[in-house]
């Protein structure tokens, strides 16, 4: 991962709306959820969960997909995980299972 993704990234999750919105994900990764659920799940209003959808798929954490009249939002686990190993790299020399163990192998059963 580069520099500038991982500043995109960490700017779209700036905010804790979307830090929610993807933890949430996240939790129900790799099915993802429709908006409606995600609205329902935070207590969000419909347009101010978009503007924050719209946000997290530009900036690559989030995937959208068209089923019928609902769009269902994935969370970009190889990003979230990509995330994880640009900030755990350099850890003790380059070795990253000396200080933190399991960062060399980041492990999520939903991961694609």
């Amino acid at each position: 991962m580069d520099k500038t993704t991982a500043v995109t990234v960490f700017e779209s999750l700036a905010s804790s709306v979307r830090l929610d919105v993807f933890r949430l994900l996240v939790k129900n990764a790799p099915e993802g959820l429709v908006a409606g659920e995600i609205a329902a799940a935070l207590e969000l209003p419909a347009t101010n969960l978009s503007f924050h959808l719209k946000a997290l798929t530009q900036s690559g954490l989030l995937s959208a997909t068209q089923e019928g009249r609902f769009q269902r939002y994935r969370a970009n686990t190889a990003l979230m995980a990509g995330v994880i190993g640009y900030l755990s790299d350099e850890c003790c020399g380059g070795n990253p299972g000396a200080c933190l163990p399991g960062a060399a192998t980041v492990a999520c059963a939903n991961c694609d």
